[in-house]
């Protein structure tokens, strides 16, 4: 019965598609092979002065395990600079710091970038002050500015 399960997580993850596109996300697909587009992130959020704070995903632990998955990769991305701001406009709006980035990787060996807008992320404290509206929109630029250099 294991082997049967097992079986079928995998042809689930062989069959995955690029996340589905969502009310306040972009999703970004491209040519670039998995961890091209890791790489290319990272390098586009220090260009933009962002840093990245977290990062994680199953992959490599379940290789560890001897599980073979797509590559899947979350990538957290901020600024102490925003940070300070967006505790003075919202101290709860902090939880969703860091915003993240998620790389998937296709059938077909490309990957998919994947994010959250920081306006969508931060809308929820939006009444806790005006200015938590005004960061998130120069985060929204910035996180464009990222996904397209990463992307391009």
């Amino acid at each position: 019965m294991r082997l049967v399960v097992l079986a079928l997580s995998l042809f689930a993850f062989s069959a995955a598609a690029s996340p589905a596109p969502r009310e306040g996300w972009s999703v970004i697909e491209t040519d670039q092979p998995y961890q091209a587009l890791v790489d290319r992130v990272k390098e586009a959020a220090k260009a933009n002065k962002m840093g990245v704070v977290t990062e994680a995903g199953p992959t490599e632990a379940a290789a560890a395990r001897g599980v073979t998955i797509p590559g899947n990769r979350v990538i957290g991305v901020f600024n102490n600079l925003f940070a300070v701001r967006m505790l003075e406009a919202s101290e709860a709006a902090m939880i969703e710091a860091p915003v993240r980035f998620y790389v998937t990787e296709q059938p077909d060996g490309t990957a998919t970038l994947s994010y959250k807008t920081p306006g969508l992320v931060f809308s929820p404290y939006a009444g806790d002050s005006p200015e938590v509206t005004a960061i998130a929109a120069e985060l929204d630029a910035i996180f464009a500015a990222i996904a397209t250099a990463a992307t391009e």
